[in-house]
């Protein structure tokens, strides 16, 4: 499974507020695409299957589908906020390789 950062936490509490449904998770997938075989998708979802794998990190609801969980182990969500922009970020130890714009990986 993989860990939610405290700052990855905070983000998604405050966008859930705002989304005005506190009892969406959220989904983090991997999915066939782009240019070096597979890209991230991340978004609330309200049903969890028998197949997801679930955990809770600082209050928040984390769902993986069972064909995601084996190149998402040991990965991290992080919430960065900076000069540089601000956004979500995946840190995998499974990615061997990815593409030159940044949005996909193998």
């Amino acid at each position: 499974m993989l860990t939610l950062t405290s700052p990855a936490a905070a983000k998604v509490k405050s966008l859930l507020e705002e989304e005005g449904d506190t009892s969406l998770a959220l989904r983090v997938a991997v999915k066939p695409g782009g240019c070096s075989g597979f890209s991230y998708e991340m978004f609330f979802d309200g049903e969890v299957g028998t197949s997801d794998a679930v955990a809770e990190f600082d209050g928040v609801r984390v769902v993986v589908d069972s064909a995601s969980a084996p190149h998402l182990e040991g990965a991290e969500v992080d919430y960065r906020d900076g000069l540089q922009g601000a956004g979500f970020a995946i840190n995998n130890p499974n990615v061997t390789r990815t593409c030159g714009c940044g949005s996909s990986f193998s």
